[in-house]
């Protein structure tokens, strides 16, 4: 979609890193979680690497059919072994659990922290978007915002309820 606001996937990776380690930070508090909040952020900020290579696939393509998302993840993998194959082999365990090719069981967890922060840098996306004038993200605001509402992490629903207001807000506002 035309962008007012330009995007980089390392500005984007930034994003949910901060807000993967918000999550899991809300997670431990507010919830008696045991999150790894270092590794909820380190994990999001590697999440998109693959995307050096393949570049980024719009959600509505990514998820048009099964067999297309399961080609796309089968591209990303094969994305993220090119990456892993390029550093030299002392650091390839730990940047093969980051580039999501052996993710480790404690790992799980957090990816499911790392998700849901990742829809919501896009709703964040969305808002300021609609905030600049632009249209074209009226109806992927509202996608997302289904898909938040749905997302059973109670971290996420809490800071939906504190923060998320705040992005509507204008500077003067704030």
């Amino acid at each position: 979609m035309r962008n007012i606001t330009p995007d980089t996937l390392a500005a984007h990776s930034a994003e949910v890193a901060a807000l993967a380690h918000a999550l899991a930070l809300i997670g431990n508090k507010y919830y008696d979680k045991n999150y790894d909040c270092g590794r909820a952020a380190l994990l999001a900020l590697y999440h998109d690497a693959p995307e050096v290579y393949t570049g980024d696939m719009p959600t509505p393509v990514k998820y048009f059919s099964s067999e297309m998302r399961a080609a796309y993840t089968d591209i990303e993998h094969k994305a993220g072994q090119v990456l892993l194959s390029k550093l030299p082999e002392e650091l390839r365990g730990e940047f093969g659990s980051l580039f999501g090719i052996t993710p480790s069981e404690d790992d799980a967890r957090l990816l499911l922290i790392v998700k849901a922060a990742d829809k919501l840098s896009a709703y964040i996306k969305c808002v300021e978007e609609e905030k600049c004038g632009n249209t074209e993200f009226r109806e992927a605001r509202k996608t997302l915002l289904a898909t938040l509402r749905q997302n059973p992490l109670p971290e996420l629903e809490r800071f939906m309820a504190d923060f998320l207001p705040a992005f509507e807000l204008t500077l003067d506002e704030l």
